[in-house]
């Protein structure tokens, strides 16, 4: 349920900018993205920093998109959003203390190379990003952008996430119940 909640602003997003333009799907990801983290904390009763920084994001640069009637902000927000992740988990790693550990770490028991190689793969792979972004952004039309931000982008973390997913899985202890047969 709560990744469906997640994706419901993009969908709006890419929705309006099809049957409108680009400030009013501007302003409705605005909307969108508000009333997600209402629900959100409405049904967890917490909001995570991620989404909180997302929101922030899309509030401030589409409000500026709006209010000047320049599309080059919303474009930078992408950009800016990814690269703000990767220092935020460049920053946690250095202080010790893995965002994506203390996000997994509860549930996965890894050794401590392993939630680096896992941090330090998604640092490049959200620099990759925003610096892919600002290509797509600046040097192609802007259809191109909006398909690129919701399907190129979102197919790419997906694709990410699963194969995050099957390194985390091959570096995970083995039961030794199994191992020995029982």
């Amino acid at each position: 349920m709560k990744q469906l909640i997640d994706f419901v602003p993009l969908i709006v997003f890419f929705v309006l900018y099809k049957m409108y333009d680009i400030y009013i799907a501007t302003g409705a990801l605005i909307i969108a993205s508000a009333i997600q983290i209402a629900l959100t904390l409405a049904l967890y009763k917490k909001v995570e920093k991620m989404q909180m920084i997302t929101f922030l994001m899309v509030a401030i640069f589409g409000g500026m998109t709006i209010f000047l009637h320049d599309d080059n902000f919303i474009k930078w927000k992408v950009t800016i959003v990814y690269a703000v992740f990767a220092l935020g988990l460049t920053i946690s790693h250095f202080l010790g203390k893995s965002a994506i550990k203390g996000m997994l770490g509860k549930e996965i028991s890894l050794p401590e190379p392993v939630w680096a190689k896992v941090t330090w793969a998604w640092v490049i792979f959200f620099l990759a990003c925003s610096g892919i972004n600002i290509y797509v952004a600046f040097e192609l039309p802007l259809d191109v952008w909006v398909n690129f931000k919701v399907f190129g982008l979102l197919t790419a973390t997906f694709g990410f996430t699963l194969l995050t997913g099957v390194y985390i899985y091959k570096h995970l202890p083995k039961d030794k119940s199994k191992e020995q047969g029982e």
